[in-house]
């Protein structure tokens, strides 16, 4: 290289290296470009899904790759003997919650639905309808008849004088339904909304299967349309942990969903009107199981193109990526339980509006999306991913993960202990640091160390979109 050349070429490192400094003071930390090692999408993806089944309830399939987990709640019955074994365990307890273990699959599905290169890519396109089918399996034995579904197994006040692996459950486990007496529109109509977008995931794949999802998912919503009330009114336990706000959102997230699967206008008539009745039109401020108003307006603008509806998406995730607030290391903070859910969920719901031309800048929410990603897989200085990345949770509130090896004891005193849990819970996302980036790694401080379904749900959903633009951008 000639000398002048040379000089030139340090000088304009030298500009480029102030630029970014200023731009690193200018801006908080998450506009850092991402480590790649760190921010292995297909990895995670994987490790998340094995989070899914070390939650499994009942028989467990001769290939479970859960060493420390086997069989359990064998007995779970309906008040008339139906079977309702099954389904997954709701957190680090033993309650079988419908209305959150439904939210969980339909996010899970719409990611399957919207990338499902991601997943194939990731080679985890088979365990990822193994998941959802686990969870699709068990909310139809739940429908026993056309006007009753049982929406939750166990008992919370009972469940918690218990703390072991759940093999060894010693509480009763009571059953509880919705019926036309004791009506549950957001629960009928989540459910509804799972079994509707996961028939799209088998639809390909298993035609009998997506078929027998799709009229379960009908059904479902007739019930939650035509008795309506709140779920936790019926199955007041659940109101405690898993209250519902309002019935509105779920009738026209089933709806639409519906209208997605089928694509039978009555159900976007339907979905209309819902979205109209119940003032959905209103920006949101986050999305999340309780509140489907985001994700309502991302599909009716998706199918529709209308102005009205990709109006509302774009002011929700424009309030979101630029004036939400942030932790000081610039992860969005919209509440301290679930930090990190929430913030992984507006990153999924921004990244499908990314994809649906009309809706905003897509370079923008896809960057927004990043960086949140990035900040729970160690941009933030630690991973809150357990068993990935720098200093992940090593104590996550979760019981059977706290127990040892068998045929060593568990109980209280495994809750008690300061020490890392001895089995290691692959992927899961813990609730998160608090609005200062602080985490506290105990089992007992479980706002910081929590982990649930939905926890899980928008992130492995948010990552399939990120590496789906992987995926697009090398071929």
């Amino acid at each position: 290289m000639e000398l002048n050349a040379f000089v030139i070429y340090v000088a304009t490192l030298a500009i480029a290296s102030i630029a970014f400094i200023d731009t690193i003071n200018a801006n908080p930390p998450y506009y850092v470009k991402p480590i790649e090692d760190e921010n292995d999408y297909a990895r995670v993806l994987e490790l998340s899904l094995l989070f899914y089944e070390a939650q499994r309830s009942g028989k467990l399939p001769e290939n479970n790759r859960i060493p420390w987990r086997e069989d359990s709640a064998l007995d779970d019955r309906g008040l008339n003997g139906e079977d309702l074994t099954g389904g997954y365990y709701d957190a680090g307890d033993f309650v079988k919650f419908g209305f959150t273990m439904a939210s969980t699959t339909t996010l899970l599905a719409w990611g399957a639905v919207s990338w499902p290169e991601a997943y194939n890519a990731a080679g985890q396109l088979d365990e990822l309808r193994k998941a959802i089918k686990w969870a699709t399996d068990y909310f139809i034995k739940c429908h026993v008849s056309e006007y009753v579904f049982y929406g939750q197994v166990g008992d919370f006040s009972l469940d918690h004088t218990f703390w072991g692996r759940p093999e060894e459950l010693n509480t009763t486990r009571p059953a509880y339904k919705i019926d036309p007496e004791h009506p549950g529109s957001d629960l009928a109509g989540e459910t509804a909304a799972a079994l509707a977008a996961s028939s799209m995931v088998f639809r390909n794949h298993d035609s009998e299967y997506s078929a027998k999802c799709l009229k379960h998912a009908k059904e479902l919503y007739k019930f939650a349309n035509e008795y309506r009330g709140l779920y936790h009114e019926a199955i007041r336990g659940a109101a405690q942990y898993y209250e519902s706000t309002d019935y509105g959102d779920e009738l026209a997230w089933a709806a639409v969903w519906l209208f997605k699967a089928t694509n039978d206008t009555i159900y976007l008539e339907d979905a209309e009107h819902h979205y109209q009745h119940f003032h959905l039109k209103e920006r949101p401020n986050e999305f999340f199981y309780n509140k489907k108003v985001a994700g309502v307006q991302v599909l009716l603008a998706q199918m529709t193109g209308q102005p009205e509806y990709q109006n509302a998406a774009r002011a929700f995730c424009d309030f979101s990526v630029r004036q939400q607030k942030r932790t000081p290391k610039g992860l969005l903070y919209i509440d301290k339980f679930g930090t990190l859910c929430h913030a992984a969920n507006v990153a999924f719901v921004c990244l499908e509006a990314a994809d649906s031309p009309g809706i905003g800048d897509p370079q923008e929410y896809r960057e927004f999306a990043e960086q949140q990603i990035y900040y729970m897989l160690g941009g933030g200085g630690r991973s809150y991913v357990v068993g990935w990345g720098r200093n992940p949770p090593k104590q996550p509130h979760h019981a059977a993960s706290s127990c040892p090896d068998r045929p060593a004891v568990c109980g209280w005193p495994e809750f008690d202990k300061d020490a890392p849990n001895p089995q290691i819970l692959y992927g899961a996302l813990v609730s998160g640091p608090d609005e200062a980036d602080k985490f506290h790694d105990h089992r007992e401080d479980y706002v910081y160390t929590e982990v649930t379904l939905d926890y899980n749900a928008g992130f492995t959903s948010a990552l399939a979109g990120l590496l789906q633009l992987r995926v697009k951008s090398t071929t």
